[in-house]
């Protein structure tokens, strides 16, 4: 038995979206998905592709790639996260995704979905619930500085036609760092790569391992 939608689905399912998303949402990823954890069942593009055809004989949905293409509209408004681990861009059949809009939110966020408005030049994410939506996507590293939000906001503020609430906001700041971590690198700033991220190392490590590397030199030279 599939649980009720909440408040936060119903909100983001009124949004500007079209039918089709609609119904990949409803029938196609939320029946079967788990609430525990928010996953969605195994991606099947053959059962969600006869999903969107119905009984259209010009069977307008063909191909997974418009699959992707309808997930990425649902990650728009928040309904879809996509972790870390996964690329729209290629075949995501057979991988889970996570509906984060489907568990109940908690106290301290539900407010967060109720005020919906356009990018501002002072926006700030919501530090917990970055930290949880983070967690969600898999990003290993959860720092971001004024620079990141500060590209974050010139990007948004140039489409001022975008509303969103200050949940979805916070959410598509998170999906910003995760393609960020999956980039090349942070620049100048020292990295290692742990799994598919970049992620910064701190300089206390740096000190410790440049220190440790001295002592065993100096070791090796004292027995010669």
């Amino acid at each position: 038995m599939t649980d009720a939608l909440t408040q936060a689905e119903i909100a983001a399912l009124q949004s500007p979206l079209s039918n089709e998303c609609r119904v990949l949402y409803l029938l196609g990823l939320r029946v079967g998905a788990n609430s525990a954890t928010t996953s969605s069942s195994p991606i099947d593009y053959k059962q969600l592709l006869s999903l969107l055809n119905g009984d259209n004989k010009e069977t307008s949905f063909q191909r997974g790639r418009q699959i992707n293409s309808l997930l990425k509209q649902l990650e728009q408004v928040g309904l879809v996260a996509i972790p870390v681990n996964l690329d729209l861009e290629h075949t995501i059949n057979g991988q889970t995704l996570l509906l984060p809009l489907m568990s109940a939110p908690a106290s301290d966020f539900e407010q967060l979905h109720q005020r919906h408005s356009a990018m501002s030049g002072s926006w700030q994410p919501n530090k917990a619930l970055f930290e949880e939506m983070a967690s969600l996507l898999g990003i290993i590293d959860k720092t971001y500085d004024d620079n990141d939000i500060g590209e974050f906001i010139a990007y948004w503020l140039g489409r001022p036609s975008s509303v969103f609430s200050e949940f979805q906001w916070t959410q598509k700041f998170a999906n910003n760092i995760k393609r960020k971590r999956l980039a090349a690198g942070f620049g100048s700033t020292p990295t290692k790569v742990v799994g598919s991220q970049q992620v910064k190392v701190a300089a206390g490590i740096e000190a410790d391992d440049n220190a440790r590397k001295l002592v065993e030199k100096y070791a090796s030279s004292k027995k010669s």
